[in-house]
């Protein structure tokens, strides 16, 4: 029997995406780490696009906390 997770979860919500403050923070450092992995070995244009990701965790992470601040 394969192990899923049908029936043992919550359907999500269609309203609004919930964003986890912790699950945004280590995205970003995460694709910093893997950013810095690929500079240590010349792939630049990987370490490119997880700079890229890792700006767009931090932003995203800056945005909801300013909408988190003002609510």
């Amino acid at each position: 029997m394969a192990n899923t997770p049908q029936g043992r979860t919550a359907p999500a919500s269609a309203h609004a995406p919930t964003l986890d403050t912790v699950a945004l923070h280590f995205e970003a450092v995460n694709a910093c780490a893997m950013a810095r992995w690929y500079a240590a070995r010349h792939q630049h244009a990987a370490a490119a696009r997880k700079s890229v990701q890792a700006l767009t965790a931090l932003r995203r992470l800056a945005a909801f906390e300013r909408a988190e601040a003002a609510a």
